[in-house]
């Protein structure tokens, strides 16, 4: 699919620069992290935050196909088979809580639910729109609960329009507010929820599926 030519709505309502926008790593790489209490949600809320004022940035942007050392604060991220995902298939996007969220092309309301548990979703919408005749899947995680509130599915929506918010924590999954942002050509039967975290036996298969959302987001740390 060709992306270049796509006209899309800035889906925090402005565009996420090196002005607005720090690049954060939540790799092994970063050794900040093992001093971070990962489990204690405020203390991760703080480590994010003071990161972001330091830099008197309003956004943190980052994550796709990050190999991560976060992901050990949840059972979330182990599966049946002890094939633990730790490579993020979307983009995060820190910023407070409350945060409007837009509708970057037009579409409809494919799904949406509360993704319950620790580490997980929380509430999460996924929009179907159509590029070029072909069908494709935006998800946005990590919401406000009041978001679900009278949606249904196929509702129709409009590029520009606001349609949901970053959510706090412990409603949004018990994260540090972030929006994650992921884009999938097949949703496989998904409703409501889609694997935003791979483990290296299934990457391959999950970036064929998950384009980088950077194509939607245009974020360039070397351009003001």
């Amino acid at each position: 699919m060709d992306w270049l030519d796509l006209d899309v709505f800035p889906i925090m309502g402005k565009k996420l620069d090196k002005n607005n926008t720090l690049e954060l790593d939540f790799s092994p790489s970063n050794k900040a992290l093992e001093s971070v209490d990962l489990g204690n949600t405020q203390v991760f809320d703080c480590f994010v935050f003071e990161q972001l004022a330091n830099a008197g940035k309003e956004f943190g942007i980052g994550g796709y196909l990050e190999k991560r050392a976060i992901y050990s604060r949840s059972a979330v991220f182990a599966t049946a088979e002890e094939d633990f995902r730790n490579i993020h298939l979307g983009v995060d996007i820190w910023t407070k809580a409350g945060s409007p969220v837009y509708v970057p092309l037009d579409g409809k309301i494919h799904s949406f639910q509360d993704n319950l548990g620790f580490g997980n979703y929380g509430p999460t919408i996924i929009l179907e729109h159509e590029v070029k005749g072909q069908k494709l899947f935006s998800l946005y995680g990590h919401l406000q609960k009041s978001d679900l509130v009278s949606l249904h599915v196929g509702k129709e929506l409009k590029a520009g329009e606001v349609f949901c918010h970053v959510g706090p924590f412990p409603e949004n999954g018990d994260w540090p507010p972030h929006l994650h942002f992921q884009l999938m050509l097949d949703m496989n039967g998904n409703f409501g929820d889609f694997p935003g975290v791979a483990s290296e036996r299934d990457l391959e298969k999950f970036k064929a599926l998950c384009p980088d959302p950077n194509v939607f987001l245009k974020f360039d740390s070397t351009v003001s």
